[in-house]
């Protein structure tokens, strides 16, 4: 790994069990509540290295990451990985983690799409459309959402499906926006609808979510920075 600095082998696996022994809780909450195939990703947002190879090696091949420098980071620790880009992203950050990205999740601007699209011709892309309406959160607005998704896919990018996040609080508050973002997914032809976390996964699985990014009921709480 080059001046990489040494993984902990043991934490490694005994992480990996403890993933699987949540994962087994996680699968029965998605069993019980999904109305469509769900995949799930699994977001190290925070934690060290050895937390995303310990949930590859819990079996849970899609991973996230919220900030570029994390993913760059933690990218040549792991093989077999295809690495989701879920947090706001900044024009300037797209070519640091252009080599390592397999999905951008969170694509709300032209000016976003224009450089995945310099980057990564057809790279696999989502829009991430604002559910909440809180500022710094990313996301377009609602009725810009159809034409953002025109624009990628005539830059070339293939369009997987929308993404959003439910504001904070009650899950309740999470599910006209939640199933707002899955018809009008439904209405663009898109067959992805990215949506639901650890605290509000049954509402997000419930309006139709196809694909949920769980961090701490997965991998466990982010440790103080």
């Amino acid at each position: 790994m080059g001046d990489q600095r040494a993984v902990d082998q043991d934490l490694v696996d005994r992480l990996a069990e403890q993933i699987a022994e949540r994962g087994e809780v996680l699968r029965r909450r998605i069993e019980a509540a999904a109305t469509a195939d769900v995949e799930v990703v699994a977001v190290t947002k925070g934690h060290p290295a050895e937390v995303a190879m310990a949930a590859r090696a819990a079996g849970y091949r899609s991973l996230g990451e919220n900030y570029a420098q994390e993913l760059r980071d933690k990218a040549p620790y792991l093989d077999g990985v295809d690495w989701h880009f879920v947090g706001r992203l900044q024009s300037n950050k797209v070519r640091m983690i252009a080599p390592v990205t397999a999905v951008w999740q969170s694509l709300d601007r032209t000016s976003v799409i224009d450089e995945v699209a310099k980057r990564c011709p057809g790279a696999a892309v989502m829009i991430q459309v604002d559910l909440a309406g809180i500022g710094g959160r990313g996301g377009c607005d609602r009725d810009d959402a159809a034409g953002l998704v025109a624009h990628a896919a005539e830059k070339g990018l293939r369009v997987r499906g929308l993404m959003g996040v439910g504001p904070p609080g009650d899950p309740e508050d999470s599910r006209e926006g939640f199933a707002w973002l899955a018809a009008e997914a439904g209405s663009l032809g898109l067959a992805d609808v990215s949506m639901g976390m650890s605290a509000d996964l049954e509402v997000a699985l419930s309006a139709g979510a196809t694909m949920v990014r769980v961090g701490s009921a997965l991998v466990g709480e982010r440790p103080p920075r």
